[in-house]
């Protein structure tokens, strides 16, 4: 079944987070958490949701 993006909440786009989260995609999980982030009214928890959810890039380390 074909859903709207513009129909997608903001739990929608948290449970698709935690779904690529645990399937060891971060980066698609810190996006849909990110979008989740945009559409929440609150300040304080979406920045609860960028914490929890934090851009892979910035967190990788190096290795040789």
């Amino acid at each position: 079944m074909l859903v709207d993006p513009v129909d997608l909440t903001a739990a929608d786009h948290l449970d698709a987070a935690r779904e690529m989260a645990a399937a060891n995609r971060p980066f698609l999980a810190h996006l849909l958490a990110e979008e989740a982030a945009r559409i929440t009214a609150d300040p304080a928890t979406a920045a609860g949701i960028r914490a929890a959810f934090p851009d892979p890039n910035l967190t990788r380390t190096e290795t040789d």
